[in-house]
């Protein structure tokens, strides 16, 4: 049934549940981007050798037993984890939600690399005989996994499915939580993204070899957004989740809002597989101010998507200056430079670790930052220490992928609208 209240047409963030690498949970996240506390750490995968990622440490036994984790994927296990933390950070009591009426949307960039890889590299030692294949390769690699393995753990029987949008999927299954919400096709919305990525050797042998994949001697130095001597990417594992609800049912049962989705935007470069394009990109953000019925000067804090490759940060700038020429009390920061690049995680991830600025009043710095990038310089950028902004009003979240996929979020302040 189509909701009809305008009530019902404001959709908000009322539970938070993540696995980052420097975080297991928003408060534990929060702080160490405010700290400086990096979560990259050195890395070896098999054929690709010694490398850095972000690496997760949650407790993927406390929502899971063992053979669940053994029988399921690692994406699906975050997911799992994050879903549940979700919940349980939005006060509802499961036991008397209507299953039925909850819809599970998570953003992905890629899905069933790792398993195939895996089960190919396990083949070598029986001489390639496929009959010892596993059975549990086919529900491990279907693309709508990590949704449907929350579903299966949280015994949610409405829709489920997984958002491919590449490094925006993150936002785009926050995107699209809100869409069904709207639309009256669910009740409650698990949103957000997943991502398995460290797992797989296959993406950071692309990434090694279109040398985009970062090097340095200090891992928690690495991933350097902005940064002149930047050199690639950290690839790094993680998940976020939230609970949606339409405003007017979060009232009804006394949530806490953590914000309110009061903008969003998609679009597509059209242009190139990998390159950018900034002309685009500043589109999808001011259609998302004009969706949420705001003035570029209205944004207080900018999370940016920038990711350490050379052409990809410096085009997001040149997209952002075009939107906030003139805007003098707008910050950027960057949380990939903490953790790296989440990939179809890396939107929901950002989005919730700047989401702490509505109670803190602080914009979270970008480290790494040694020598800045004149391609980069962004009048508001806030480099090294976290910088007290004031009363933050409204958030927006870019999150940009490959074949030119764009996505823009814009999150309010619980008490503004």
């Amino acid at each position: 049934m189509q909701p009809a209240s305008q009530e019902s047409q404001r959709i908000v963030i009322t539970g938070i549940g993540l696995a980052a690498p420097n975080g297991a949970d928003p408060r534990a996240f929060r702080a160490s981007l405010l700290e400086g506390k990096s979560g990259v750490q050195p890395y070896e995968i098999r054929y690709v050798g010694k490398t850095l990622a972000g690496v997760c440490e949650y407790d993927k036994l406390r929502y899971q037993s063992k053979k669940d984790v053994r029988r399921g994927t690692k994406a699906g296990s975050i997911g799992i984890y994050s879903a549940n933390e979700a919940i349980r950070d939005a006060g509802l009591d499961w036991s008397a939600v209507d299953r039925s009426r909850v819809g599970v949307y998570l953003g992905i960039t890629e899905h069933g690399n790792v398993e195939t890889e895996n089960e190919v590299y396990a083949l070598q030692g029986y001489r390639f005989d496929t009959s010892f294949w596993s059975h549990h390769h086919n529900p491990r690699t279907v693309a709508n996994n990590p949704a449907g393995e929350v579903a299966l753990n949280l015994s949610i029987w409405g829709p489920h499915y997984t958002i491919g949008a590449a490094c925006a999927a993150g936002n785009a299954g926050l995107i699209q939580g809100a869409q069904m919400l709207r639309l009256g096709d669910c009740d409650l919305a698990l949103a957000g993204g997943v991502s398995e990525s460290i797992h797989t050797f296959g993406i950071f042998a692309s990434f090694k070899s279109q040398g985009a994949l970062a090097a340095h001697d200090d891992p928690a130095k690495a991933s350097r957004p902005f940064d002149l001597h930047r050199n690639g990417i950290v690839v790094a594992e993680g998940g976020c989740v939230f609970v949606l609800e339409r405003l007017d049912d979060a009232r009804r049962r006394g949530a806490r809002v953590h914000g309110e989705l009061v903008g969003y935007a998609m679009n597509t470069d059209a242009t190139d597989f990998v390159l950018p394009n900034p002309e685009r990109q500043a589109e999808c953000v001011a259609l998302a101010l004009r969706r949420a019925g705001l003035r570029p000067d209205q944004i207080d804090i900018v999370s940016t998507h920038a990711t350490g490759t050379l052409s990809g940060d410096a085009q997001e700038c040149d997209a952002l200056r075009r939107v906030f020429a003139d805007c003098p009390r707008t910050f950027f920061n960057n949380t990939k430079s903490f953790i790296g690049h989440a990939m179809g995680a890396a939107g929901a991830l950002e989005l919730a670790g700047n989401l702490g600025a509505f109670d803190d009043g602080l914009c979270h710095a970008t480290i790494n930052v040694d020598t800045l990038d004149p391609e980069c310089a962004l009048p508001g950028l806030v480099i090294g220490s976290p910088r007290a902004v004031g009363p933050v009003r409204y958030l927006l979240n870019n999150s940009f992928g490959m074949l030119g996929t764009n996505s823009v979020v814009i999150i309010g302040r619980p008490d503004d609208r």
